[in-house]
């Protein structure tokens, strides 16, 4: 895996020891008590970036006890306890506002959110296939939100955000579609058909079937994003390892949107990275290995994350899945992936000149 020189590199190491192999992390525990302040507060912040405080700080604090090192031990703990209490109120608002939104004949998935569990993420994600003014009229009047501004891309990808009064964390609705340019309805459409219930700090919550999760996590790193964080590597492992996941209905719904490739690929990055820190990959079925582009040799540390080159390797998929969708004749879908590169390519224009291009995106 290539690197470009700075912190960031040996930072996500220590977090992914910590993350994927905790028992076996005492070059990860060196690395934090060898910092001074700035670069403590550096690395929990990456921490959080990445969103594994609870999952990579709780064994870094409890090591640190251990060894003797008691000061590090308490700041660290100090920070695990922060988050818990910023995860326990957002659990907490995220399961009223489900319960709303249900009551009201609109119903709802949560995404992303709580598939970093123990961990949470920044926003409050969901999808619905229901209308998106009903869905905004129970925000607003029930929750004092406030409806933000879109982007073009948001547009596109048919998103609103919102934010709650009292509530730190955005909440962002896709509404009838996913994917960047909101070309995926068929989609969509599966993951509230195919909702199963998962139970979090006592509240349950209605998620995406494994194969759907999978599915979202590929659109958002491989497709949209360009970048991993740690979290989706160790949240998509879990998934593979659960021995809930069906390959054949994963790979049906993957060649709904044209991006089996993308999804065999996504899964191969993350057992290649997990074995480059437990030792073990994932159970791959061969189908997948042999439908996937390129592995995590060709993953960069760049910018806190962990980068998907854009040439060759995300072009190549964006191409697959464009040429798929021309093939099965979706015309709404092919018609909205068109729009991407020349936004891509004004977003890219706007970063150079100083502008802000995520009014694009």
């Amino acid at each position: 895996m290539a690197t470009k020189n700075s912190n960031t590199p040996a930072h996500i190491e220590a977090l992914s020891l910590l993350t994927f192999s905790p028992e076996k992390s005492e070059k990860a525990v060196d690395h934090v008590a060898s910092l001074d302040r700035e670069g403590l507060d550096e690395f929990f912040k990456l921490a959080d970036i990445h969103h594994v405080v609870i999952r990579g700080l709780q064994p870094l604090a409890k090591q640190a006890a251990t060894r003797g090192l008691t000061e590090l031990a308490m700041i660290v703990q100090a920070v695990v306890d922060q988050e818990q209490e910023r995860i326990d109120k957002a659990v907490s608002s995220l399961a009223e506002i489900c319960d709303e939104l249900e009551a009201a004949g609109l119903p709802v998935a949560v995404m992303k959110t709580l598939d970093h569990w123990p961990d949470f993420g920044n926003d409050l994600d969901l999808v619905s296939m229901a209308d998106e003014h009903k869905i905004e009229s129970v925000l607003v009047n029930k929750f004092k939100g406030r409806l933000l501004g879109r982007s073009v891309g948001d547009h596109l990808a048919h998103k609103r955000s919102f934010e709650i009064e009292g509530l730190r964390e955005t909440v962002e609705i896709h509404v009838g579609r996913l994917g960047q340019a909101g070309e995926h309805t068929e989609l969509a459409r599966r993951f509230l058909d195919r909702r199963i219930p998962g139970t979090f700090n006592g509240s349950t919550f209605l998620l995406p079937a494994p194969e759907e999760r999978l599915i979202e996590g590929t659109l958002e790193r491989m497709y949209r994003h360009l970048y991993f964080r740690i979290c989706d590597i160790q949240d998509t492992a879990r998934i593979v390892e659960s021995e809930n996941l069906n390959f054949d209905e994963l790979r049906r719904a993957a060649d709904l949107g044209g991006i089996w490739p993308g999804v065999a690929t996504y899964l191969r990055i993350t057992s290649e990275y997990v074995r480059k820190f437990r030792g073990t990959g994932l159970n791959l079925p061969k189908e997948v290995l042999d439908a996937s582009r390129f592995g995590e040799e060709k993953i960069i540390i760049r910018s806190k994350y962990l980068w998907v080159p854009i040439l060759p390797q995300s072009m190549t998929l964006f191409a697959k899945q464009f040429g798929k969708l021309v093939r099965n004749g979706n015309v709404t879908a092919t018609a909205r992936l068109s729009l991407l590169p020349p936004l891509a390519s004004i977003a890219m224009l706007a970063y150079a000149v100083g502008a802000n291009s995520e009014k694009i995106w």
